[in-house]
């Protein structure tokens, strides 16, 4: 069977193996963890080919990417559209959260400083309910 083609990337079955690891998966997930739970389905997906098809999903906006404190690139399938997170950074459970007010800042700042074509992330960490108990 040939790969389909859709948008700019190839649709591969080692691509859809990760995406549907991702859709099962509950929360962010570090690329080894992704990996692990691929091999217990018996994918037969290389950690290198986990990597790189994380990298591509970010690019083209199909996951969220966070990094811990220690660096590490942690990963979920992203809702619609561009949106921030504010994460536990006990449990990493995250929660989208109100764009209207970041933009707007993020427009003004911009104005301010007469930038045009600003592009930015956010992400805010903090101690969730669960993990405060």
């Amino acid at each position: 069977m040939q790969p389909v083609q859709t948008g700019r990337r190839r649709e591969t079955r080692q691509r859809n193996a990760v995406r549907a690891v991702l859709a099962e998966a509950s929360g962010f997930r570090s690329a080894q963890q992704l990996h692990a739970l691929l091999r217990e389905r018996g994918d037969g997906v290389g950690l290198a080919t986990v990597y790189r098809t994380l990298q591509h999903l970010a690019t083209d906006g199909e996951v969220d990417v966070l990094r811990t404190d220690d660096g590490e690139a942690i990963y979920r399938l992203c809702g619609a559209g561009h949106h921030h997170h504010l994460v536990c950074r006990h449990c990493r459970r995250a929660v989208e959260i109100d764009n209207d007010a970041v933009e707007r800042w993020t427009r003004r700042i911009a104005q301010d400083h007469r930038f045009t074509d600003v592009e930015h992330t956010m992400e805010m960490t903090g101690t969730c309910a669960e993990c405060r108990e």
